[in-house]
């Protein structure tokens, strides 16, 4: 196989389909749908688990990662998804296990046991177990909703030759899992609600400072990951609103720049992520607050509108 053109479906057929057994594959759109585990048998789980087990210690060595430490923590997915990278997939395509197929797929394999397990005991995930286990989803509840997590598909996904390298794995897990499965009330409240805040025309960094001095004092510090002062002049933001979120927990800055749309969250500390969506110039982009979990983004892009929403707390 070719690793200059290894997509997502290449993967999938290259390193899993020598391993279903040939029914299987005649059978896979039903099985795909069918739960494996009806019963509740719990040995399905003790083998995900022990999976998992081999896969910690295992996957460093396999990566060429020696201290890869895995532990079945949110970081551990961090640390994962950073060893995932293209120099490591393309040894282990190249390389051959006991049974024939690449090192890569037994590395998958055994991955969607690990990450899965990390749902499932650190933020109360259940399996939904599938024939072959592989295949198995973990459904997840969390503030954005009910839902089942994929992670066959994440990993394959961030192996390809269009995100290998890139940690897409560990953005899918923040996104999906993390951010999700975030207790607001445990961050402080620092602002007023209620305060009238006025739109900052022709933001530069000195304007803004004196904006947040001005009408947001309480916001001691923009953090040491704000954009820089050089950085926010290449963004040429026509204008920044500001909107207080979660009872006083955070502030939201969003404006339109140079190519679309940016969103900015800081709490007491200051910056803590940011988001770009592509729009149009016009019309303008509107923030409504939906409830008191959401915020919604309302953005026009080729002459269409979208609406995207999203947890106050930011993707």
């Amino acid at each position: 196989m070719s690793v200059e053109t290894t997509s997502a479906a290449t993967l999938a057929a290259t390193l899993l389909g020598p391993l279903y057994p040939r029914e299987h594959l005649a059978r896979h759109a039903e099985l795909a749908a069918t739960d494996a585990n009806p019963g509740n048998n719990p040995a399905f789980a003790a083998a995900m688990q022990e999976t998992s087990r081999v896969f910690s210690r295992l996957a460093g060595p396999a990566l060429g990662r020696d201290d890869l430490e895995l532990d079945e923590s949110d970081a551990s997915v961090l640390r994962l998804s950073d060893a995932l990278t293209r120099d490591a997939r393309d040894r282990l395509l190249r390389e051959r296990g006991p049974d024939g197929a690449p090192l890569l797929a037994h590395v998958v394999v055994h991955a969607v046991a690990y990450l899965g397990s990390c749902v499932v005991r650190r933020h109360g995930g259940a399996w939904r177990f599938r024939d072959p286990l592989w295949e198995s989803r973990v459904a997840l509840r969390s503030r954005a909703g009910d839902g089942e997590l994929s992670i066959l598909s994440w990993l394959l996904r961030a192996l390809s030759d269009d995100e290998v390298g890139r940690g897409t794995l560990a953005e899918r897990y923040r996104r999906y899992v993390e951010v999700p499965c975030t207790d607001p009330a445990a961050l402080q409240p620092f602002l007023p609600v209620g305060r009238a805040l006025p739109r900052l025309k022709r933001p530069r960094y000195d304007t803004l400072h004196r904006y947040l001095k001005a009408h947001l004092p309480e916001l001691r510090d923009v953090g040491e990951h704000f954009p820089s002062p050089e950085r926010l002049v290449e963004l040429e933001f026509e204008w920044l609103d500001f909107v207080v979120l979660g009872d006083g927990r955070m502030l939201l800055m969003h404006g339109p720049a140079s190519s679309g749309v940016h969103l900015m969250w800081l709490d007491a500390a200051g910056f803590v992520k940011s988001a770009y969506y592509p729009a149009d110039a016009f019309p303008a982009h509107v923030v409504k607050v939906q409830d008191a979990d959401r915020i919604a983004l309302v953005r026009s892009l080729l002459g269409k509108e979208l609406v995207e929403e999203l947890l106050w707390w930011g993707p």
